[in-house]
């Protein structure tokens, strides 16, 4: 049903198009839209200045024209040979590489920290390795390893080092010790012990 409304829509939208088409050529041109305050005391300042400057819009400007005429473009077709070398590169990345097969089949072993560390430390930056180490020197020896000789040696930012020695422990492993445990244990059950060795304390 659509479609039918559409196309009569259509056909009625077309038809004696260009007899309407040169009724509304003939009619009178419309008039302008009212211009704003300022623009017509521009207008005014203009004239003032130049009386002749409507007619001068209006006139065509013969050298105006010759200038227009002198200015053309040349083109070196740099875009497509741009357009021509990508493809051609893409052509030649798609072939199969003639490379010999690798002679160490080894699988390569992981890094220690799940990343390869950089070789080089700028100032202001340390790397995991570094990390880790003076977090663990300051828990172990918070007096020995303040955050003011922790920035000195690895050239921080005081701040820096006191927040990082603050949001971030390393762990610690903690053993506990079963001769102690049991030691306790059995402190525990001499008070039962004896509850039930006590025979008035049997009903």
């Amino acid at each position: 049903m659509g479609q039918v409304v559409s196309m009569v829509a259509r056909r009625a939208n077309r038809f004696n198009a260009e007899n309407r088409a040169h009724r509304v050529l003939e009619r009178e041109k419309p008039t302008p839209a009212p211009k704003f305050d300022s623009n017509l005391r521009d207008m005014e300042r203009t004239l003032e200045l130049d009386p002749k400057f409507v007619d001068k819009l209006n006139r065509k400007d013969a050298s105006l024209d010759s200038r227009l005429k002198d200015v053309y473009v040349t083109s070196q077709d740099r875009f497509i040979k741009r357009v021509q070398d990508r493809q051609a590169a893409e052509a030649a990345s798609q072939q199969p590489e003639k490379r010999p097969l690798p002679l160490e089949r080894k699988t390569p072993e992981d890094f220690e920290y799940g990343y390869m560390e950089p070789t080089r430390i700028s100032a202001g930056h340390c790397s995991l390795r570094q990390a880790l180490k003076f977090i663990n020197d300051h828990q172990l020896d918070p007096e020995n390893w303040p955050a003011k000789k922790i920035a000195q040696e690895y050239k921080l930012k005081e701040p820096h080092v006191e927040n990082i020695l603050h949001y971030f422990k390393t762990f610690n492993m903690y053993i506990p010790d079963h001769k102690y445990q049991d030691k306790m244990l059995t402190q525990a059950k001499t008070p039962l012990l004896r509850v039930k060795s006590d025979p008035e304390s049997n009903p």
